[in-house]
This record gives C-alpha cells, structure tokens and sequence, in this order.
C-alpha cells in the first residue's frame, strides 16, 4: 500500500478508505466500484484519497495487493502438511470472505489467463520452494509445485465465497464446517501423498 500517514487522524482516515475501498471492490470489482461510495463510507473526501492512492486503480492495486500479503502472512504454507495448509485456507477464506473475492475480481478483469499476478509481484516463491523440499525429502508427491499449490489452493477453494457449486458462510453450524474441513483434510492429503 502506499505511505501510511503519520499523524493520528491521518492513519485513521487512510484505515476507512482502506476499509471501505476492501468492501466496495469486492462487492463490486473494478469496473462496478464507486469512488463516491468509497468517500461516503469512509467519511473523507476524493482529495484524500487520491492523495494517498492516486487513483481508482492503483487504489484497487493498493487494496488486492495487501489481501495477497494478509494470506501469505495470515496462512503461512507447512509443505510437510498441506492438508492442514488447506483447511487453515478454508477458515481464512470463511473469516474474510473478500480477500477470495478480490482476487476473483482480479482474475475476471485483469488476467483472465496465466497467473493471477505478474512475475514481479508474485507471492510464491517461498511456497513453491517449499514444496520442492518437501518433494526432494519424499514427503510429498512429484510434480511440477506450482501444480501442487494450485491444487491445494483450488481444495480449500471447494466451498469459498467465489465457488460454483456452493459458498458457505461463518453463521453456518460449526459442525457443518467441521465435517467440511475433515473432507479437505483427507483429500488433500490423499492427492498429495508420496
């Protein structure tokens, strides 16, 4: 994100647009988000927020960015258990349930092909090394790791905000999250044995 201001009152304004702005774009996407919403329920102004983002997209960058670092930081990787790797995925995305719609923007707006991100802003490196590790030790199955990730990733992805099939929520009983993760737990570690 861009520079956090130093006074108090500054850091609080740029912690609503922030807010706000992680509301709209992820109830909205790119192209559907309003500036005027964002100012409205951040209680600022256009200058101030252009003054911290510059504009809607880097102020969208700003925002999906963050959410990418806040997973990476939030669900550190155990390539020696992907499997529980998975369903600390699965629990981030029912507690946050728009960092996974971010993303989901991104991907339908932005890069409707390849990577998610480009080179130069990709977040798994350390992931994928991991898993190689992993591999090498004979831990985990062979393969390509970015396949891995990204198998593991879509599992925990099964019943998330963005899924086609059904997106479950935090207000569901914990015991229908408990037979969920249990599922995933299971699954992954099949999928990913040696």
């Amino acid at each position: 994100m861009s520079d956090l201001p130093t006074s108090a009152r500054g850091a609080a304004t740029y912690r609503r647009i922030v807010d706000a702005a992680t509301q709209e774009f992820a109830a909205y996407g790119i192209a559907g988000a309003r500036i005027e919403r964002i100012i409205a329920a951040a209680r600022t102004n256009k200058a101030q927020l252009y003054g911290y983002f510059g504009n809607k997209e880097q102020l969208f960058d700003a925002i999906f960015f963050a959410s990418l670092e806040r997973i990476t930081d939030v669900v550190p990787i155990d390539a020696d258990d992907l499997a529980a790797w998975a369903v600390r995925l699965y629990d981030e995305y029912l507690a946050r349930p728009d960092l996974i719609r971010l993303a989901t923007w991104a991907r339908l707006e932005r890069r409707p092909t390849g990577h998610l991100v480009g080179d130069h802003e990709r977040y798994d490196d350390h992931k994928l090394g991991a898993i190689a590790a992993a591999q090498a030790a004979g831990r985990i199955r062979q393969g390509d790791p970015f396949d891995i990730m990204a198998l593991v990733i879509a599992m925990s992805m099964a019943w998330s905000p963005v899924s086609n099939v059904y997106a479950a929520t935090a207000e569901e009983p914990d015991q229908v999250h408990e037979q969920r993760r249990t599922l995933l737990r299971d699954s992954v570690r099949r999928a990913v044995a040696a």
